[in-house]
């Protein structure tokens, strides 16, 4: 092939910008989802040169045929599709019991139903192309493995992505498409910049943690990605070295 081609959703900021900056100076032709165009294209100024190998798509990932019109323009661009990068996602923080109807949909249809959407398409395609398959990796999160308090609807969905990756590599087995989940904690970026001043705690305390260069998710990533398709990365955890997810904290 003379092209590797990459999908990111949530591309306009945070680990997905990092991301998408990643590929694209690794040499991939990658197409940007998100609803705001304009932080689109300042991922792709970031990108210097290497934007010219970009395609800006605003999409909202909730919207089954906006997401249908998404990798229909990433084909007519392109011609295929190698990896796909699940990454929109949203956080609605507060008690449980004070969580209306609506801000729990919100967090399931981006956090879940829109990883399934894109990952449904990315099957039509990839399943269809030659050399068939590709490569679909699912950011979930720490929170898929311990919860962190008043994050009920965030909790959830990133125990089911991790059902839905699992669920995801074994029906593409006969497509040849792997899939993966890359489960990130405490990387800087704009929305997590609040840790360094306190988080809340199991114990109802606030305590700053540590973070890491989200660039550390970002080659994570790209490993996952340029693995040959005979390899898989079924689960990796990246994560600030001294935050506390393991023993007491």
């Amino acid at each position: 092939m003379d092209k590797k081609v990459a999908l990111v959703t949530g591309a306009g900021s945070g680990v997905g910008r990092a991301v998408t900056l990643a590929l694209l100076r690794a040499g991939y032709h990658v197409a940007l989802a998100g609803r705001r165009r304009d932080a689109l294209e300042r991922t792709v100024a970031e990108a210097g040169e290497h934007g010219e190998r970009a395609l800006v798509v605003p999409t909202d990932v909730r919207d089954p045929e906006a997401v249908r019109a998404l990798f229909a323009r990433t084909q007519a661009a392109f011609g295929r599709l190698d990896v796909l990068f699940n990454n929109a996602g949203i956080v609605r923080n507060g008690p449980l019991e004070d969580l209306t109807y609506e801000q729990w949909r919100s967090v399931v249809d981006t956090n879940l139903t829109a990883t399934f959407l894109c990952t449904q398409q990315a099957f039509h395609l990839m399943k269809r192309q030659d050399p068939r398959g590709g490569r679909i990796i699912n950011n979930g999160s720490v929170s898929a493995h311990a919860p962190r308090p008043d994050s009920a609807a965030y909790t959830a969905t990133k125990h089911a992505i991790t059902g839905l990756t699992k669920s995801t590599a074994l029906d593409g087995r006969k497509y040849n498409i792997a899939c993966g989940q890359i489960d990130i904690g405490n990387a800087l970026t704009d929305t997590t910049a609040g840790m360094a001043r306190g988080v809340p705690q199991a114990d109802g305390s606030l305590a700053a943690e540590p973070v890491m260069d989200v660039e550390h998710a970002a080659q994570s990533v790209l490993h996952m990605a340029d693995l040959p398709l005979e390899a898989n990365v079924l689960f990796m955890t990246v994560m600030a070295t001294k935050m506390p997810l393991v023993g007491r904290g």
